[in-house]
């Protein structure tokens, strides 16, 4: 019964008949809430991009004026990504079953108001394919669903399928045929797809016309069993493990990845790993093999690109302080990188939104925008490279600081020092630092 009115509840929200917000939040131009969403969005702070996002899905504005580069199809895949990672971030269970319902309402929703012209078919249908994919584990029927948008995606067109993830996903349309039987099936997609396959999945064709004629779980158990009388042998172990990802069996793939990272304790392998657990939703195991891979790495640009990774981890499950210790240690790793400052500035922002829930965003909330704004000075002061960052994030953030109004009933004068911490509120007594009246 709880799940039941968890999906009824976020159904409502995207319904074409009945959304929850018809107009951008707080009053706000449709430019303002769509620039803070589209910010929000890119630095992965989702519970604030869905606050001002979901007036789109209702709205459905062709254009807004002030943003040439608008496009309708844009938005509802970031919406669908938005859910989606709130998915992965609710702990419960029925809740984040629901919002992967909801991505599957925007998804119908799409096919039914976009055009050919206004969206691509194919892509679409490979996209909500690989959310099924993605998603199987917490959706009925998820790799069932997965294998049907696929196909629908070939029946489009099977040269752009074919060519995909260097013929991955036929891989998996094939291998699928092979263990449910359907020979006549999967001998008609090879015969189709041979004249676009490359090398790499031409090999894999080789081996699965020659699988047809045999039980696929015989060649597992066959090499089980050659790897009970070789333990350790790490070329089986990695022929396990692709056999049954490319039987849709996942479980089985990372447990045999796992034990491949047990017998080659290497960066690569803590990663695979990691991002199996990424994929998942799994962001505890995640930040377990995240935190391997760190101590595992052997150069700077691997560690960079893995502490990024623990800060937006930190940052969507609401672990604020625990992404800013994250997000600084990278600014140990290169003084000169831009990143670590945006990401900071990123976390602060969500602090506002995490303080603000539920009730009206005051002035002294406000003023923490000009420490987010310290922090994307920073960003561009050190590396060049984000300056167009900074610059777009800048246009996100410097309208919603305090007001002239705003300043003259605090009594804040340009260029005075302010405390960002528990003199505003509790919630911001982590932040603890000095910002500078703008």
């Amino acid at each position: 019964m709880k799940k039941l009115i968890a999906v009824l509840a976020l159904m409502f929200a995207v319904s074409t008949n009945a959304y929850s917000q018809a107009e951008p939040p707080y009053g706000m131009s449709e430019l303002q809430a769509y620039s803070i969403f589209y910010e929000n969005y890119r630095t992965g702070s989702y519970d604030m991009a869905l606050q001002f996002g979901k007036w789109m899905l209702e709205a459905q504005p062709r254009s807004i004026e002030g943003a040439n580069r608008f496009n309708l199809p844009r938005q509802f895949e970031r919406m669908i990504n938005v859910y989606t990672e709130l998915s992965k971030q609710e702990t419960d269970p029925s809740i984040s079953s629901a919002y992967l319902d909801t991505v599957q309402v925007i998804y119908d929703e799409a096919f039914e108001i976009f055009t050919e012209d206004e969206i691509d078919h194919y892509t679409w249908h490979f996209n909500k394919g690989r959310f099924f994919q993605e998603n199987q584990s917490n959706i009925s029927g998820g790799m069932d669903r997965a294998y049907a948008e696929y196909e629908r995606a070939y029946e489009l067109d099977p040269e752009r399928l074919t060519q995909a993830g260097d013929g991955y996903y036929i891989n998996i349309l094939l291998s699928n045929y092979v263990s449910q039987g359907e020979r006549e099936k999967a001998l008609a997609m090879i015969d189709a797809v041979e004249p676009f396959a490359g090398s790499s999945l031409m090999n894999q064709i080789d081996d699965i016309r020659d699988g047809l004629f045999s039980d696929p779980e015989e060649r597992i158990e066959f090499l089980e069993g050659r790897l009970a009388a070789n333990p350790g042998d790490i070329t089986l172990l990695k022929e396990i493990a692709s056999l049954y990802e490319s039987q849709g069996d996942r479980g089985k793939a990372i447990e045999y990845a796992g034990k491949v990272f047990e017998e080659e304790r290497t960066y690569e392998n803590a990663k695979r790993l990691a991002d199996f657990a990424l994929s998942d939703g799994q962001n505890r195991q995640a930040l377990r093999y995240l935190e391997q891979s760190l101590e595992l790495a052997t150069t700077n640009t691997q560690r960079k690109t893995v502490t990024m990774q623990i800060v937006d981890i930190h940052q969507n499950q609401g672990n604020l302080q625990e992404a800013r210790r994250y997000a600084r240690q990278g600014l140990q790793l290169d003084r000169n990188w831009g990143e670590p400052y945006i990401k900071i500035a990123s976390i602060y922002a969500s602090a506002i939104s995490q303080c603000t829930s539920g009730r009206q965003m005051d002035r002294d909330d406000r003023s923490v925008y000009w420490l987010v704004l310290d922090y994307l000075d920073r960003a561009r002061n050190a590396d060049s490279s984000v300056a167009n960052t900074v610059q777009r994030q800048y246009r996100t953030y410097e309208p919603v600081t305090p007001s002239s109004e705003d300043k003259f009933f605090r009594g804040w004068e340009v260029g005075d020092e302010i405390q960002i911490g528990s003199n505003i509120s509790e919630c911001y007594a982590w932040i603890d630092e000095t910002t500078t009246v703008r």
